[in-house]
């Protein structure tokens, strides 16, 4: 039996007390420690901790503009914005990102290198959202509703995408969008491109994107604990971008095409009066669209090991030989250097030599064309009258004349990466290749080959500033652009040409131009509707020994030699100007001159009474469903050989581990 330690009553109360007091002052310090730390929380620090509360409670979602149109000169839509379902991930709401990205993995079809960029924007996203994947598909859409309660931090929204409907047709001049890269993260504006992933990658939609891409706006909403959006609070609108109209044609933008059907080359036609580019195809060609949501490896390896290479723009950036298509420039620096006039004559044996030099610089006619003055050198295109000019002239003039066609610098087209090709002079050879200009080298640059190398477009120019009568405009595919952004329009010629003859010399040449046609090397596309001037041209891929001929049969057919045609119609109002390129196709009267008739003919006779349209909407898909086909038909057979190619080399290996083993 247990006893008290003390049967006193006011010692018990003693000790009852202290223990009251005891309990007492540490209630008193615990409700000092929270009125205390209720003080720091809601009087101290009230304003940061409203503001996380906020954060929280509040979001800033960003809304991005809508990016400008881009039409055709008739109204014809090139670049159209369609809605889609993105897939976005909000960092600051996910705990672990690697494992979310590989849960969803298999519902929106991500490879391990989509997850090892996600993750790398991740990083660098400073919390804001980041996009999953885009254009979602019905299925992806239903598998992840399923599954949306097991990935917060992860929502889908509505965003408009580019599409570019006919596909291959303006690829090479509208370019494309995509993803912004890294690269492209630290140079632009981050708040202007709030709640966007795409950026103009090349061709008028890199050009022009600061114009297409408009300003974002904002939209305040509250949410719940889920994320969930409970009402609007405040909002500001977006400006969207620029509707920009080309003045390109779509009808003859699709007879360009056409004509260079199964070819590899490139076609640009400008209005000579306005400098307005009417066509502009570089064939072969590729689809856009893969690009804006990110194209495949695979399909990106077959576009860019393609032998035939359809992701180069010929058009803008293919350097060539331009070969007898000068000759109407180069016999106008005759005149104005004093060297010929209209009734100058040579006489054409069918070679020209160097002083003191037996090497023979031969015509394309073995027997000559006799007596020659500029005129029937421009008609029958006499290589020999110009090797004497060009020697007569010398390098150095032959340069300074030719520049002001516009040879060896850009044109300042709206297109980005242009090159400038090369019109070589004895200070261009000595800066590239640290030797002396040799006087055999002028002969060469006279008939447009050597170190000549000139684009589609700039021979397009050339020959737009000879329709003008020395008048030079600045080509351009820019008509006009409705929208926020100012952009300065070219309407009219830049200048002329510095030239010391007559101004009647234009019209001359432009007659010898015609008679090319009449009568000369260009006669096989002479008709008596309206009135063409042009020149053909054979550019040398494979030079030739002294003594021998070319044999184009013995020849692979990458060494045959390019076409050309140059022309403008109708000769009394020029309306069109062009430059026609087939690689290795071989003479350009047979094959490019033809070409350019078709283009001729579009314009100056049907455009008006019979314009060729785009398909219908209807037409439109069934189109694209027949592509599609054909490419899933393609990839199977792809995958097919390349399943075969695997199990031979894998049996291969076999047996020879098998032998190994054996010995």
């Amino acid at each position: 039996m247990n006893k008290p330690l003390t049967s006193d009553p006011e010692q018990i109360n003693r000790i009852f007390m202290h223990r009251i007091i005891i309990f007492g002052l540490l209630i008193i310090v615990g409700l000092s420690v929270l009125l205390l730390r209720y003080s720091y929380l809601q009087v101290y620090n009230h304003d940061k901790y409203k503001t996380q509360a906020d954060n929280n409670r509040i979001k800033l979602i960003s809304a991005p503009p809508s990016r400008g149109y881009i039409y055709d000169r008739n109204g014809i839509l090139l670049a159209d914005n369609q809605p889609v379902f993105t897939a976005m991930l909000s960092p600051h709401e996910v705990e672990n990102p690697e494992r979310t990205l590989a849960l969803l993995a298999p519902i929106f079809e991500l490879t391990d290198t989509d997850i090892i960029d996600i993750l790398a924007r991740l990083t660098k996203s400073k919390n804001n959202p980041v996009t999953i994947k885009i254009d979602l598909t019905d299925r992806q859409l239903a598998q992840f509703s399923e599954r949306k309660p097991f990935f917060r931090g992860v929502t889908i929204q509505s965003k408009m995408t580019r599409s570019y409907p006919y596909d291959e047709l303006f690829a090479h001049v509208i370019g494309y969008v995509g993803r912004i890269n890294d690269k492209e993260t630290k140079q632009i504006n981050k708040d202007r491109y709030a709640g966007t992933d795409l950026i103009g990658k090349i061709g008028i939609e890199e050009f022009y994107e600061d114009a297409l891409i408009g300003q974002p706006g904002y939209k305040s909403v509250e949410t719940d604990a889920h994320g969930n959006i409970l009402r609007q609070l405040d909002t500001k609108p977006p400006i969207a971008g620029n509707d920009i109209t080309l003045s390109l044609d779509y009808g003859l933008q699709m007879v360009a095409q056409q004509q260079l059907a199964g070819r590899r080359g490139a076609i640009v036609a400008i209005d000579p009066k306005n400098g307005e580019v009417l066509a502009f195809v570089s064939n072969p060609s590729y689809d856009p669209n893969p690009f804006i949501s990110g194209i495949s490896f695979r399909d990106y390896d077959a576009l860019r090991e393609d032998l035939d290479q359809p992701l180069y723009n010929r058009a803008l950036q293919g350097m060539y030989p331009p070969g007898s298509t000068i000759k109407p420039f180069e016999g106008l620096g005759g005149i104005h250097y004093g060297l010929r006039n209209w009734n100058t004559t040579i006489y054409d044996p069918g070679y020209f030599s160097l002083p003191g030099d037996s090497h023979r610089f031969r015509n394309w006619k073995p027997s000559g064309h006799g007596t020659v003055n500029l005129k029937k050198s421009i008609v029958m295109s006499v290589d020999t009258y110009y090797y004497k000019l060009a020697y007569e002239m010398g390098i150095q003039r032959l340069h300074d004349w030719m520049v002001r066609f516009g040879f060896g610098s850009k044109t300042g087209i709206d297109l980005p990466h242009e090159k400038a090709g090369i019109m070589p002079s004895p200070k261009w050879k000595k800066d590239t290749y640290n030797r002396n200009w040799l006087p055999g080298e002028t002969i060469s640059v006279s008939i447009g080959q050597g170190y000549f190398l000139a684009t589609p477009l700039q021979i397009a120019n050339a020959t737009a500033i000879t329709a003008n009568k020395g008048y030079h405009v600045t080509p351009h595919l820019l008509k006009r652009s409705n929208g926020a952004a100012e952009i300065k329009t070219i309407d009219k010629a830049d200048g002329k040409i510095d030239y010391n003859g007559e101004d009647s010399d234009w019209t001359r040449m432009q007659d010898a131009m015609e008679e090319v046609v009449k009568s000369g090397t260009g006669r096989r596309i002479y008709t008596p509707d309206y009135r063409i001037a042009g020149k053909t041209g054979t550019a040398q891929v494979k030079s030739i020994a002294q003594g021998k001929s070319y044999d184009k049969a013995s020849l692979d057919k990458r060494y045959w030699d390019h076409a050309w045609f140059n022309g403008f119609a109708p000769v009394e109002d020029p309306q069109i100007a062009l430059a026609v390129l087939v690689e290795n196709a071989g003479g350009g009267s047979t094959v490019a001159a033809p070409i350019g008739r078709a283009l001729f003919d579009y314009w100056v006779l049907q455009r008006k009474d019979n314009p060729i349209l785009p398909p219908s909407a209807s037409e439109l898909k069934v189109i694209k469903r027949q592509k599609a086909q054909d490419k899933a038909g393609r990839d199977a057979i792809r995958d097919r050989e390349e399943a075969l190619k695997e199990q031979t080399e894998s049996e291969a290996v076999t047996t020879l581990e098998s032998t190994n083993t054996s010995e």
